[in-house]
């Protein structure tokens, strides 16, 4: 097994977990939490695309004859500003999650049609 298929191994478990995190959690936080490792799992998976076994940075001298050896910089550039995106989304996640915590005392996704229905009834 080479690098980069433990790149891409990696890449899909972390993809994996961020899904069955997202899918079966009820607590706001550890959705966002699954999200963050669903969105690591994609940057891994667009850098082990990007990787070149022996590949050199992309700087052109006087010595670099063989231009195929270069890594391509566009999948770093790529995730600098996934990592950026990410922060954002996450830190406007957070506060609906304060937000939601304050109009309903708990963290945990409930029915909000129950909670209206029992509040008529009472």
């Amino acid at each position: 097994m080479n690098l980069t298929d433990l790149f891409l191994l990696q890449a899909g478990i972390l993809f994996l977990i961020g899904i069955f995190g997202i899918l079966t959690r009820k607590n706001i936080f550890k959705i966002l939490m699954s999200i963050n490792i669903l969105q690591t799992g994609v940057n891994l998976l667009i850098v082990g695309l990007g990787y070149i076994p022996d590949g050199k940075a992309p700087i052109i001298t006087e010595s670099s004859s063989n231009l195929s050896l270069f890594v391509d910089p566009l999948p770093q550039a790529l995730i600098l500003t996934s990592i950026v995106i990410g922060f954002g989304t996450t830190a406007l996640g957070l506060v609906v999650a304060l937000r939601y915590h304050q109009k309903h005392k708990t963290i945990d996704f409930v029915n909000i049609d129950d909670e209206k229905e029992n509040e008529v009834c009472e």
